[in-house]
């Protein structure tokens, strides 16, 4: 309690007030704002999934075939991953400008291209396959800039806004909107797709291949994916209203004045503007040092490695998981076989899983997440959530023989959701929260763009290499132009393998659960006060680290006499300085 009562008196007058401060009408409104971003990200980003069937028998049908036509391999890669790699560059160049030009600056910018691409996804350059999936590429790119563009600046707007004690709450609160937008995605293909199936009924494609594909239906894959510039656009007014945060204006800025009015207007009390300790903070070699400098590299290149490790690993996962459930669902028969149906039901039968996945498990697991993640930290969910996804995972690929039996389904889906479930009452949730709290201000925007990018690589590989890799074994049962894969089943063990990996991965992370920014970042202005703060991160690395190697050790079956030779006489010199290190900073 001591050393904590230090650092707050060491803080900045006008962030401490942030960190104390009651939870206001204005920190649900930054949640508002800054969540319906997201809740269009999600929504752009995964409705794809709905319509790539869709997209196959409307523009690759050939005449004869026993089944619908499907995207080729390659135009189906560059569908369902452009908008990822988008997503990759949007997080690292918007992410360092954030740090350079400020937050609210560039929270604009990335908004009014959602808006734009969104809507001219839906368009096309002729009506030829290539014109089509040309223009429908082109401009998901260009969306997935603006979408990964928002991860950054959402979560350190948030976590610069949010008070100490429920900030993590509020920051989850944002990202628990993609939960919604993915939902949505669903919602609005089951509307648009039964209207449609009552405006224009068609046979199936068994009893009629081209009547089975009536032409209205290529505006239905187009409403869906402009559907997605609307929540996005009513944010716009509001977005461009808020002020830029205290802690970007006083520490990067170096503005305390500017910060101190604004804030006294955001939280509506009189707040006193530091002029004496603006100065300090200016010649402060703390809050000056580079991304790329030794000293960065000292303070937080574990925890880099950390965030940008266990985001790569469960994004590989996640949306492997996420963008093709619909052919884990069609492999196990939840949804029927393309031939039994026509092109609009289908797109129905899809939407009717994804909402069901969404509404069951993963919006749950997402607001648990927010419920808990000030009560029992983010270290502790993050593990957990990759303990059980790992064992979720196995529970559905080894006996994978036996779940796609018919009495066998519902089961199943149950397991499946829960690998959901605990995505997002895990590390989908904490990979998002952490790297906004525990990097300095001037490169907090730009560390967060790396980690979340590094997740975006990992999404790259699920969805580029499970396409391939899901294929079955059998040559006459791959999708058209496909070669044979490794099978379903041997696919979803490796995304178990890469789960497990991700848990070890997580004793990188620091806990943030209830501490100041600054107190993280060693941004105080005393200079004694932020090395103690430095001094117990170092231990508490030090410790996890132990942890995972102990863990590590076990996992390979060490002998206990080999573990006890491994702490040799100068390990226990170098714990016993540690601890008077320890007690002299601490007392």
């Amino acid at each position: 309690m001591g050393r904590r009562q230090m650092a707050d008196n060491q803080q900045l007058g006008v962030l401490k007030a942030l960190d104390v401060a009651k939870t206001q009408l204005y920190h649900f409104t930054a949640i508002v704002i800054a969540g319906m971003g997201f809740f269009t990200d999600a929504y752009d980003l995964f409705c794809i999934s709905l319509v790539t069937k869709l997209l196959g028998r409307i523009y690759y049908h050939k005449n004869g075939a026993a089944k619908p036509g499907t995207l080729p391999p390659e135009v189906a890669a560059a569908v369902n991953g452009v908008a990822l790699c988008g997503t990759l560059m949007g997080q690292l160049f918007f992410g360092w400008l954030g740090d350079k030009l400020g937050r609210k600056k560039v929270y604009g910018i990335t908004l009014i291209m959602m808006v734009v691409c969104s809507v001219a996804s839906g368009l096309s350059f002729g009506n030829s396959p290539k014109g089509v999936m040309t223009t429908l590429c082109f401009f998901r790119f260009w969306l997935g800039v603006g979408i990964g563009g928002d991860y950054p600046l959402s979560a350190t707007i948030m976590s610069e806004y949010a008070n100490k004690k429920t900030r993590g709450a509020f920051i989850a609160a944002v990202f628990a909107m993609q939960g919604f937008g993915i939902m949505a995605g669903g919602i609005v293909a089951l509307i648009f797709s039964s209207i449609f199936d009552h405006q224009f009924p068609s046979p199936i494609y068994s009893v009629d291949p081209v009547g089975s594909t009536v032409p209205q239906a290529d505006y239905l894959w187009r409403i869906i994916l402009m559907v997605g510039a609307l929540p996005a656009g009513m944010t716009y007014y509001w977005r461009m209203k808020m002020p830029e945060t205290a802690r970007y204006t006083a520490l990067v800025a170096k503005n305390i004045k500017q910060a101190t009015q604004d804030m006294s207007k955001v939280l509506q009390v009189d707040l006193e503007a530091e002029e004496e300790v603006a100065e300090r903070v200016a010649q402060n070699p703390r809050l000056n040092y580079g991304l790329f400098s030794k000293e960065f590299l000292r303070r937080h290149g574990l925890h880099l490695l950390g965030t940008t490790s266990t985001w790569f690993l469960l994004d590989i996962a996640f949306y492997s998981q996420n963008l093709f459930q619909k052919d884990i669902f069609s492999a196990i028969g939840w949804i029927p076989g393309a031939a039994t149906m026509n092109a609009i039901h289908e797109v129905y039968k899809i939407g009717r899983a994804q909402t069901l996945i969404a509404l069951c498990s993963t919006v749950p697991g997402y607001w648990f997440t927010v419920a808990f993640i000030d009560i029992m930290g983010r270290f502790a969910i993050q593990l957990m959530g990759f303990f059980f996804m790992t064992v979720f995972m196995f529970a559905i690929a080894f006996p994978y023989d036996h779940w796609i039996k018919p009495d066998n389904r519902i089961g199943f889906v149950i397991i499946y959701s829960l690998t959901f479930f605990f995505a997002n009452f895990g590390p989908n949730a904490t990979t998002f929260v952490v790297p906004a709290e525990i990097f300095p201000a001037r490169l907090r925007s730009t560390c967060h763009g790396i980690s979340a990018a590094a997740g975006k690589a990992g999404a790259i590989v699920g969805a580029f290499g499970f396409l391939y890799a899901a294929q079955s074994k059998d040559k006459t049962k791959t999708d058209a132009g496909y070669p044979p894969g490794i099978g379903v089943k041997n696919s979803l063990i490796m995304l178990g393998v890469v789960n497990f990996v991700g848990m070890l991965m997580t004793f990188l992370v620091p806990e943030s659960k209830g501490k100041s920014l600054e107190e993280l970042s060693g941004e105080n202005v005393n200079d004694e006060t932020a090395s103690s703060g430095e001094m117990r991160r170092r231990v508490g690395c030090r410790r996890r680290c132990r942890g995972l190697h102990e863990l590590l050790r076990k996992v390979v079956g060490l002998s206990a006499k080999k573990n006890d030779e491994l702490d040799t006489e100068e390990d226990i010199r170098d714990d016993e300085r540690d601890e008077s290190e320890r007690d002299c900073e601490f007392s």
